[in-house]
């Protein structure tokens, strides 16, 4: 894992598939999003490593339950005490009560979701003992207040986090940055595309100057606009 700051209050945990994001407030501590399973003690010793307590993790906040978000969170929690959130529709499927659903494929996705499951950890996801439910517009008391945005389409209950006052936004897997090139573009491996991309406008018009994917290289500057100019080319969504 490798970690990367973006801000002092910023930090980038890069996994072999997948990132999340550590938010630092004055006393305490946030994570978007967890790793792939077997990744909480490596997750915390990033922490130590920061200067700061594990214990500080107040919560994890998951923008969906596919394995390289949400795999970590359970083992994470239990070293930490921090608490797991997730959006209501989602949060079953975290707490293993039901099967999520599958993506459906593009033809030009399958390579890259065959190459992912290469990466697919041997270690088996710890389920959270408690996970709280989210839903669209709530409030979240971290970053000067954290506005949970429903983001459905990579799955049902996709979230994104925006925080107004700091001008971030963390928009899961809707959104992605190209490996290479960095060109911003829609999220793949999705469960309804379109809605997706209905999700991809509804982001590109926050306020934002700094943008973090599930996938990719952040924009670090300016990126409410270099969203919207990425969202206008998959169409203005029916």
């Amino acid at each position: 894992m490798d970690v990367i700051e973006l801000s002092p209050r910023l930090h980038l945990l890069r996994f072999p598939v997948g990132q999340a994001y550590l938010w630092c407030d004055r006393d305490e501590l946030t994570l978007i999003d967890a790793g792939v399973a077997g990744s909480g003690r490596a997750i915390a010793d990033a922490v130590t490593a920061l200067g700061r307590k594990p214990s500080a993790l107040r919560r994890i906040v998951l923008t969906h339950f596919h394995w390289d978000h949400a795999g970590a969170a359970g083992e994470l929690a239990a070293l930490t005490g921090a608490e797991v959130l997730a959006h209501r529709l989602d949060a079953p499927v975290v707490q293993g009560q039901v099967e999520g659903l599958p993506p459906v494929f593009e033809d030009w996705e399958r390579p890259i979701h065959a190459e992912a499951l290469k990466h697919l950890p041997p270690d088996e996801p710890v389920v959270p003992e408690h996970v709280t439910e989210l839903a669209d517009s709530d409030v979240l008391d971290f970053g000067g207040g954290a506005r949970i945005v429903h983001a459905p389409g990579h799955t049902h209950g996709s979230i994104a986090v925006h925080l107004p006052r700091h001008r971030v936004l963390f928009t899961g897997d809707a959104v992605a940055a190209a490996p290479g090139t960095g060109a911003v573009m829609l999220g793949v491996l999705n469960l309804d595309r379109a809605q997706t991309v209905a999700s991809f406008h509804r982001l590109a018009d926050l306020d934002a100057d700094v943008a973090c994917f599930g996938h990719g290289d952040p924009v670090l500057g300016r990126a409410s606009a270099v969203l919207r100019k990425a969202a206008d080319t998959y169409g203005v969504p029916g």
